[in-house]
Order: C-alpha cells, then structure tokens, then sequence
C-alpha cells in the first residue's frame, strides 16, 4: 500500500542515524506485544527508548519510566513513534509538534494523513505505515536470525533439512 507520505530508503536510513530518542507511543509491558519487540530492539541498538502509555504512567516498562502522555515526557524526544490506531493519531501529532519532536513515526498498518499533513505543515519528518524495528534492521544488517538475510544464496536445498 502506498500513502502520498512514502518514505525513500535514504531518507529512513538517515532518520535512524541521526535521532537516537524514541518515545514510543502505546509500548505495552507486555512482552508478547510487537510494540515490546520492536521497543526491546531499539533499545538493544543503542537507542533511548521513552515509553508512553496512561495504563502504565509512572511506572516502568524496560527499565525505562513511563509516561501518561507526550507532554508529560521532560526529556527532548527525537522520533514519536505511534503503536495507535490510525484514527487516534491526530492528538499524537499535535503533542509531537508542541514538544518539537523532528520526525512522527506510525507503525505498519497505522495511516493517517490528516495527522501526517499536520505533523509536516509544523516541519516534521513522517514516516508511515512501517515498522521502526524492521527498517533498522533492513538498513543496518539486523535481519538474519530469521532466514530473511542469511548470507547464504544458494538454489539448492540443504541436505540436512528434513524434506
């Protein structure tokens, strides 16, 4: 699916390089979660991870304390990076524009152009309908334990495999 906001590889790959803050919106504590997984990943490739989320205001979701909202986070956020709803984005950019975030990140799956048009209009970067996770690793070498990049490019099937 293509949105008018898509994101050329140079663009994602710079974005990652140079904002290394993410406050990440709807990161859930638990575990099983792809906001966890995608949050965990981050923050095991040297990332600050900001979690927000009411349910867990004040408390701590990967050793990191978590806020009930964008406003309530004293720190300078780089990435607002939303594991919304598409129809609960708008609010989102608004607080990622009063904080001065640089660049509004919506998940896979999550478009919202009315928030992505705002968001730009206030001279943020957007990124939409993509994962955080999976665009780091596809641009820096993080796909591999999965067979999706296994360095090994072959037309023949292993013969230890039992088929």
């Amino acid at each position: 699916m293509t949105n008018a906001f898509d994101t050329d590889i140079p663009t994602l790959r710079r974005i990652l390089k140079e904002n290394n803050t993410l406050a990440v919106v709807g990161l859930s504590a638990d575990w099983f979660r792809p906001s966890y997984f995608a949050a965990k990943y981050m923050l095991d490739h040297g990332y600050r991870i900001v979690p927000v989320n009411p349910t867990y205001a004040g408390k701590e979701i990967l050793g990191q304390k978590c806020y009930g909202a964008l406003l309530d986070v004293p720190d300078k956020i780089d990435i607002v990076d939303c594991f919304r709803k598409s129809d609960q984005i708008v609010p989102i950019a608004q607080q990622a524009i009063r904080i001065g975030a640089k660049v509004l990140w919506m998940q896979l799956g999550v478009i919202n152009e009315q928030a992505a048009q705002l968001a730009k209009n206030a001279g943020l970067e957007i990124v939409m309908n993509r994962c955080v996770k999976i665009e780091h690793a596809r641009l820096f070498g993080g796909l591999n334990l999965v067979g999706v990049n296994t360095g090994v490019i072959s037309a023949k099937r292993p013969r230890w495999l039992p088929y």
